[in-house]
C-alpha cells in the first residue's frame, strides 16, 4: 500500500475515534479491503453480543473483502473493546487503536495507543473524552492478532463460492441485511 493511501486510513480513524469517543463510545472494528490499490469502502461490524457471537460477527468483516477479490486488507479495532466483547486477555497497550494491514503474503500490526481525557460526563454517567494520542511503537511484521481478527485476515483472501452473477453486490446486500454498515466508495457502490 502507498504511503499517502495508509497516512489517509490513518487519519480517518483517529478522526473516528476522536468523534466516537466525544459522544462517549469507541468505535466498533471495520474492515477497509483495497483491490489494485483502490478503496472498496468501510464496513463497520454489526451490533454484537458478548462471546461467540463477537468472535463470529469480527471474523465475517471479511465476507465482502473476500467477495471483492481484495489483495489488501485493513483492519482497525481497540484493544480493551474487542477484548471485553469476545471475551478475551487484553494484550498490548489499552487503551490503543490498533490498524494491521494485511495481503495473502503477510500483515504489519501498528499501534496507536492513547489517554483518555474526560470533556464532561452525562447525568447519567457516560463519560465524554479526548483522546491523547501518544507516541506509537514501530509497526510489529507478523505482529500477534487476537483471533478474530486473525480469522478476518484469514479469510479476506478466501476466495467465495456464490452461484450468483453478482456475488459482491449480493455478498453486500446480505451483510447489511445482518446489520453491518456498509459504506462503499464510488467506485464500486452499486
Amino acid at each position: 500500500m502507498e504511503a499517502r493511501m495508509w497516512n489517509a486510513l490513518v487519519g480517518v480513524m483517529k478522526e473516528a475515534y476522536t468523534a466516537g469517543l466525544g459522544e462517549g463510545a469507541v468505535p466498533r472494528p471495520v474492515m477497509m479491503p483495497l483491490v489494485r490499490g483502490e478503496l472498496v469502502g468501510l464496513i463497520w461490524v454489526r451490533p454484537l453480543k458478548v462471546g461467540q457471537d463477537a468472535l463470529a460477527g469480527i471474523a465475517e468483516l471479511a465476507n465482502i473483502a473476500a467477495a471483492a477479490g481484495a489483495d489488501e486488507v485493513v483492519l482497525a479495532r481497540e484493544t480493551h473493546d474487542v477484548a471485553t466483547a469476545c471475551e478475551l486477555p487484553i494484550v498490548g497497550p489499552a487503551p490503543c487503536l490498533n490498524m494491521v494491514l494485511a495481503s495473502r503474503h503477510g500483515h504489519l500490526l501498528h499501534k496507536f495507543p492513547y489517554s483518555e481525557q474526560l470533556l464532561s460526563r452525562s447525568p447519567e454517567g457516560w463519560a465524554s473524552v479526548a483522546p491523547g494520542w501518544r507516541p506509537a511503537p514501530a509497526p510489529q511484521p507478523g505482529g500477534e492478532l487476537v483471533p478474530p481478527i486473525q480469522a478476518a485476515v484469514n479469510f479476506s483472501f478466501t476466495p467465495i463460492e456464490l452461484d450468483h452473477p453478482d456475488p459482491f453486490g449480493v455478498t453486500v446486500v446480505v451483510m447489511e441485511e445482518d446489520g453491518y454498515s456498509v459504506r462503499l466508495t464510488e467506485a464500486f457502490a452499486r
